[in-house]
């Protein structure tokens, strides 16, 4: 278990430990969520990786593309087509 203290403006500093393991870098924004009364701190760029990920989920084979170089080829053409 790691532990911080609260400064009295509400600020912590997040054990490094913690920090490796969140990957979180200076600079870095991090989510508080609530969960079932539990509060869970999260690396806010990982998140919304994630979520966009998941949003993402089969596109690719919605729009006709059957592997990574069908996707490939179409980025060639449309530089292509934007080089005329």
């Amino acid at each position: 278990m790691e532990l911080a203290k609260l400064t009295s403006k509400g600020q912590i500093t997040i054990p490094v430990e913690i920090r490796r393991k969140l990957r979180l870098r200076e600079g870095d924004k991090v989510s508080f969520q609530e969960e079932q009364g539990n509060i869970y701190l999260r690396n806010a760029s990982l998140g919304s990786l994630r979520q966009f990920q998941d949003a993402m989920t089969g596109q690719a084979a919605k729009a006709g593309f059957e592997s990574e170089d069908d996707v490939v080829e179409y980025i060639k053409s449309l530089r292509n087509a934007e080089g005329k």
